[in-house]
């Protein structure tokens, strides 16, 4: 099945994954004012629970490699 880039594109843009995406930069960036994360270091933030939905505001997070927070990811289809 191919990929319809549009249909992702469009998605990506509503105001609801726009302020998530916010939210996840927010904490990336208060993060490394706090010094637990750097550029470059290939490392991200992982909001603890479920939280596939609603906002991601004074979500606990926890810095882990890349890997380890992708394989904890629900599966996607």
């Amino acid at each position: 099945m191919s990929r319809n880039y549009a249909k992702e594109t469009k998605w990506e843009d509503t105001p609801a994954q726009v302020r998530r995406r916010e939210a996840r930069n927010s904490a990336r960036a208060h993060a490394e004012r706090l010094g637990k994360v750097t550029k470059g270091d290939h490392k991200q933030l992982d909001h603890i629970g479920f939280h596939r939905t609603g906002s991601l505001d004074k979500v606990p997070t926890v810095v882990t490699s890349a890997h380890a927070n992708l394989s904890r990811q629900p599966p996607r289809h």
